[in-house]
Formats: structure tokens, C-alpha cells, sequence
């Protein structure tokens, strides 16, 4: 999950500390150590130093009966100091309230670098349900929170990410046509929200909309996404995307919009 290039003032510890954190957002159970080495290819001694720095600092913690690992309550902390640095620390009651009137997850992010960042999500209580990764980037192109925002930027903008940037087709339904692309945006903007049908996971459907702040300038976005067979074409209009868009008008006015 690396991502960018390494700086002159790059740190091996560092960057191996986070290596470690970064392979329980692949995981929704704890990970052992022995897993834990063999993934990030590096011994067992080094790894155990690692997770005990992480568990002294509360990054981490561990079962004391399966010797397993998993994160620690400093990393909620972190997670939800970036909510509130982004003003989106009122997203979660709001994110509540829908799950339960529609029983979806729901879930907000953000976007950098042209890749969109899931920050929180409330899960629904189906038995088959889609959970989202939390702080990994996706990108933008082909996911409903990605296009929320990226219906609104400016047309030079959008020009230079589709002269800079390459459609990968994630699946057969991935839109790889920068017109094709463009012309959905326009859409987007017009009707306040957005659908990606299996663009970036088969059997999984996601419903977007952007949250503004005061200034108008659209900061967020949240999302309900779920498996396609519960996220057909007439519950999405008539249901899911009237929750959605009052959703993100009450976390935008929270935000003075």
C-alpha cells in the first residue's frame, strides 16, 4: 500500500511501522505475527520490535489468550481528529441515521490526489453487506464518492486528469472512455449525485453525493454502498438516493452551507 516516491528524508523504521498498520485494513480479524512476517517479507525479530513499539504507543494491541494483534484505540483517535479537522466530525450521527432507515452501509470520505479516501463508515446489519476499506486510496474515476467531487471541478481540471492519467478497466463495466467519462459528470452535476453499478468491484453498487461547506466548495462526500442485487435501478431513485441527498444537505448545512 506504498504509495508515492521515496523522499531523500525517507525513514526505513518509520515506513516499516506503517507497513505494519497498513495490513489490518485488509483484515477484519486480528493477524498473527508469523502472518504478519511473511507478508511484509521481513523477519520475525524485527516484526515482534515493531508491534511492541506500536503496543506500547497504543497503536496496536494484543490478545493475551490467541497472541494475535490488532488495532489499538490510538488509531480511532487519530481517525476521528481527521474527521473533525475537515469538519466532518458531525458526519458519523447523520451516516447513523440513514443506516437505519435504509439498513445500508453508509460511509464518508474524501479525496486527495485524485484518489478518493473512505474516512468512516456505519455498517448495516445484513448478512451480506459490503464494508469499506478505511484510509486506503481508490480512485476516483470509477467509485461513487470519486465522481461526486469530480463533477464539480473545473473543466481545466478535468481536462488535465484525463490528459495525465490512465482508465484503468478494473472490470467489464469500468467506463475507460474519457468522453464517455466526461459526459457522466455532466450528468452528476446535473442531478446532485451519483451511481457506480460494479465499476470497480463485481456485485457491488455504490450511490454518491458531495458535502459542501460554507464557502460552497464541495469538501466530502457520502456514500451507501452494497451489494447490486439490493441496489437496483428503482430503489436507488426512489429510496436510497432521496436519503442520500438530504444526508449530505444536513452535513453541509452542519458545515454553513
Amino acid at each position: 500500500m506504498k504509495t508515492g516516491k521515496k523522499s531523500t528524508n525517507y525513514n526505513r523504521s518509520v515506513s516499516r511501522a506503517l507497513d505494519v498498520l497498513e495490513q489490518f485494513l485488509l483484515e477484519d480479524h486480528e493477524i498473527g505475527l508469523t502472518e504478519l512476517s511473511r507478508r511484509l517479507k521481513l523477519p520475525k525479530n524485527n516484526i515482534f520490535r515493531l508491534l511492541a513499539t506500536l503496543q506500547l504507543r497504543n497503536y496496536v494491541s494484543k490478545d493475551p489468550v490467541t497472541e494475535r494483534y490488532q488495532l489499538g484505540f490510538m488509531t480511532v483517535e487519530l481517525a476521528q481528529k481527521a474527521l473533525r479537522q475537515r469538519g466532518l466530525g458531525g458526519a458519523r450521527t447523520v451516516m447513523e441515521r440513514l443506516v437505519r432507515e435504509c439498513n445500508e452501509t453508509t460511509c464518508v470520505s474524501i479525496m486527495s490526489d485524485f484518489s478518493v479516501i473512505n474516512l468512516d463508515s456505519v455498517e448495516c446489519d445484513h448478512n451480506l453487506r459490503v464494508m469499506p476499506a478505511l484510509g486506503v486510496q481508490l480512485p476516483a474515476y470509477c467509485t461513487a464518492p470519486g465522481k461526486s467531487f469530480m463533477a464539480h471541478f473545473a473543466d481545466e481540471a478535468i481536462a488535465k486528469y484525463t490528459s495525465n492519467n490512465k482508465f484503468e478497466k478494473h472490470t467489464p463495466h469500468t467506463i475507460t472512455d474519457a468522453e464517455s467519462w466526461k459526459d457522466q459528470l455532466r450528468e452528476i452535476a446535473r442531478q446532485g449525485y451519483a451511481v457506480e453499478s460494479e465499476e470497480l468491484n463485481l456485485g457491488v453498487t455504490s450511490v454518491g453525493a458531495p458535502i459542501r461547506d460554507y464557502t460552497s466548495r464541495v469538501i466530502g462526500a457520502v456514500s451507501m454502498l452494497g451489494p447490486s442485487q439490493r441496489f437496483h435501478r428503482e430503489r436507488i431513485e426512489q429510496e436510497l438516493v432521496p436519503l442520500l441527498k438530504q444526508g449530505a444537505a444536513d452535513i453541509s448545512a452542519a458545515l454553513g452551507y
